[in-house]
């Protein structure tokens, strides 16, 4: 079985977010999937399969399996475009948060995703405990966002990841506003065996819609600024956010034969 190391939302290798990529015939064991996102240990691994018009997508982390992620649906739709569907200009996903589509704009690949409500919560001392300084709001959704009056204060924090488990929301994404870019980000899932997660696209269905509210804009440039770091390019439309960002392939490989043990083949 094929496999594509891509680093997604960015332009050249060792930056952005890394994410796995299995292309199939047919859809494999969910515990040999769980296993081999395991033995991979990026945030996703992404397994694709041809159904139809479209494919079936699935995303698993090193804790188990996630119902929506941004960076590996773009490494996907890269994945895919350049060694499968070169000629296509559009690709559709049938996944667990519905039908997801991706439209391929020259280098850039967009991404049309639904936004996450704006559920206003209080902030608690917890939160604060937490990553070590106290927010200004938080919002909750899949995920828990809280906002901090600066992005220095973003850039800085040293969170605690065991706090963080006890926190509601399966990522916690810390924003600010940003200076050269509309808003600075970091997420953390230690929920999910991931301790900070490079560049998150799931997250901004939160973090951009807030941002744009607030900034009074359709358009956003965003960056989530982890150690790897990666660019954002976000429109919000009505209630759908289209997240656009580039990808680098980093390495192609094969999954060897002693596979076909777990799937029951030999």
């Amino acid at each position: 079985m094929k496999q594509y190391i891509v680093d997604a939302f960015a332009e050249h290798v060792f930056s952005g977010n890394p994410a796995a990529v299995c292309v199939t015939d047919a859809p494999l064991p969910d515990d040999l999937m769980q296993k081999i996102a395991v033995e991979n240990n990026f945030s996703e691994t992404a397994f694709a399969v041809p159904e139809r018009d479209a494919y079936r997508l699935r995303w698993f982390t090193p804790g188990g399996e996630i119902d929506f992620c941004g960076h590996a649906t773009l490494g996907t739709a890269y994945v895919l475009h350049r060694f499968y569907r070169p000629d296509a200009e559009s690709l559709r996903f049938r996944t667990m948060h519905g039908e997801l589509t991706v439209q391929f704009e020259g280098s850039r690949i967009e991404m049309d995703f639904p936004a996450y409500p704006l559920r206003e919560i209080p902030v608690t001392p917890e939160m604060t405990d937490a990553i070590g300084v106290q927010p200004v709001q938080a919002f909750q959704a899949r995920d828990l966002m809280l906002v901090l009056d600066s992005e220095e204060a973003v850039r800085a924090l040293t969170p605690d990841p065991e706090k963080l488990m006890q926190l509601d929301g399966l990522c916690i994404a810390v924003t600010a506003r940003g200076t050269q870019y509309d808003c600075v980000s970091r997420v953390f899932a230690p929920k999910m065996k991931i301790p900070e997660d490079p560049v998150t696209g799931s997250s901004h269905c939160l973090i951009a819609p807030y941002w744009a509210k607030r900034l009074g804009k359709t358009e956003l440039t965003a960056y989530q600024a982890s150690a790897r770091g990666g660019v954002l390019y976000v429109s919000i439309c009505g209630d759908r956010v289209r997240i656009a960002g580039t990808a680098v392939l980093f390495a192609e490989s094969e999954i060897l034969s002693d596979m076909n043990v777990e799937r029951g083949t030999i």
